[in-house]
């Protein structure tokens, strides 16, 4: 299992573990925002992150497969819907508060930034990228490789896109509407709609398996092609469940989820 970092220049989201993010999650409302370099604010929904799944959140969970990594799992709200349908759910955030709000609910959650190494790579059934976290990282494509490297052969990918015909990478830090703040530094960032995702998606070998609207929001659903796997990756793999669980905190005991076989 190796470590698989960001590319050149895309650089990690830390500014999410920064005030004006964990204050929201914290009190449960924005406003937050945001901000590119130009002025442009991108408004994000605190009050629907915080509150349960809703009806557009769940027509993306009941396509999920097997084990699920939700990645940017923010107050752990589809991690909750998951594990109500069955699924064994994981959620990964960079925001020390979001991964607290997740725990609270009885859900596992750790911070980890999706570029860092994540328990069960390779093992997961599908991984989510709701609330606009294509944009991770501000490299689809970088961002599509590294899932395809924490999936099952065939995996899943449910991602959320842009409701517009979108391709946007750029830099933004985090306002909460009260002026600069000097802890919030600026991070790379993307909006990717449909249209774009697709072709990221076919250009790093994944093929689409659905795609659907709910709510005004667009959904994806993409299918990484099945690669012949040679003796050392099935090998290694063989070994990884129990390398998995060493590395695991404590309190989190045996319960990261594996996909099933």
């Amino acid at each position: 299992m190796s470590t698989a970092l960001p590319p050149t220049g895309a650089g990690r989201p830390a500014d999410w573990a920064t005030d004006p993010y964990a204050n929201a999650l914290r009190s449960g409302r924005g406003p937050l925002y945001l901000r590119r370099s130009d002025g442009w604010l991108l408004p994000l929904d605190v009050e629907r992150w915080c509150a349960e799944a809703d009806a557009a959140d769940l027509s993306a969970v009941r396509r999920c497969e097997g084990a699920v990594l939700d990645i940017g799992c923010g107050p752990g709200r589809l991690v909750a819907a998951l594990a109500g349908r069955g699924h064994r759910a994981l959620g990964i955030d960079v925001s020390e508060a979001a991964v607290a709000h997740t725990q609270r609910l009885g859900r596992t959650a750790l911070r980890r930034c999706v570029f860092d190494e994540v328990p069960g790579e390779g093992t997961w059934g599908t991984a989510l990228l709701l609330d606009g976290n294509i944009g991770i990282g501000g490299d689809p494509g970088a961002l599509l490789a590294r899932i395809a490297a924490l999936l099952v052969p065939g995996g899943l990918l449910v991602a959320e896109t842009a409701p517009h015909d979108v391709d946007e990478h750029v830099r933004v830090r985090l306002d909460d509407g009260r002026g600069p703040d000097a802890s919030a530094g600026h991070f790379p960032w993307a909006r990717v709609g449909t249209p774009a995702l697709l072709r990221h998606a076919r250009a790093h070998g994944w093929r689409i398996a659905d795609q659907w609207e709910a709510d005004g929001r667009p959904f994806v659903a993409l299918r990484r092609e099945r690669t012949a796997r040679t003796a050392s990756s099935s090998a290694e793999s063989a070994k990884s469940p129990a390398v998995i669980r060493s590395q695991l905190p404590r309190n989190l005991s045996g319960d990261i989820p594996l996909a099933e076989a």
